[in-house]
């Protein structure tokens, strides 16, 4: 086999790229060129019908995101905000019964969400990162490790929160401002499928994609190691 660097799409500066034309041309990263084994690997899980349903049905969820895609020339035209999204695609699988797992700090904004599932006709269990009031000596906390320091702190608990999710049987769950690493376990132990609806960034007002937006300005810090 030829020899390959690993993938570094995100820095690829190729015109016509092998990813998205035909016949496209790529660097010595490309996984569309270089990862052929791994794609057709890949491709065959589509076609366990579970999982063919629910790409397709993603795939049509994307698609009517935009309006007027029939005009020609186009032009990208969003309409839909994610939660509409996080509604629709739920309603496209067939799922009545879906959970909120939420971090404490967007109790506000897991009760507009719970709220707008509900009408739309979803039953909804929701989950707070809080659950349990585990103390987090639990996990080898050490008093100046706290966020308060000198006082009694329960412990985020994703796995709990996943395990109770389990327990309803949920058909879908839905995170809403889990920290980072504490998304990650509830990601790996909830039965159901995940998907997003915010993620924290306590400085940015959840909106961590405004640091890369601004990492050549304001965040130009970020570029240096130790920041």
């Amino acid at each position: 086999m030829k020899d390959k660097r690993s993938p570094e799409c995100a820095t690829c500066a190729v015109k016509d790229r092998a990813c998205r034309v035909k016949d496209g041309k790529g660097p010595d990263s490309c996984p569309t060129i270089h990862y052929r084994e791994a794609i057709e690997e890949a491709l065959r899980e589509y076609e366990k019908p579970e999982i063919h349903e629910f790409a397709r049905m993603a795939s049509i969820q994307e698609s009517e995101c935009y309006s007027s895609r029939h005009v020609r020339p186009y032009v990208f035209h969003p309409v839909k905000p994610r939660v509409q999204e996080v509604c629709e695609f739920a309603q496209k699988m067939g799922y009545h019964k879906l959970g909120v797992a939420f971090c404490g700090g967007l109790h506000t904004e897991a009760k507009a969400c719970s709220k707008i599932l509900e009408a739309q006709g979803f039953e909804v269990v929701s989950v707070i990162c809080k659950a349990g009031a585990t103390p987090k000596e639990r996990i080898g906390i050490r008093e100046e490790e706290k966020v308060r320091i000198g006082q009694f702190e329960t412990m985020c608990s994703p796995i709990t929160q996943a395990t109770i999710l389990n327990r309803e049987k949920t058909d879908f769950n839905i995170a809403v401002g889990l920290c980072v690493g504490h998304d990650s376990l509830f990601f790996r132990y909830s039965e159901a499928p995940c998907t997003v609806l915010v993620a924290k960034d306590r400085v940015l007002a959840h909106n961590p994609a405004a640091a890369l937006y601004t990492s050549g300005t304001y965040y130009a810090r970020m570029l240096r190691k130790g920041f």
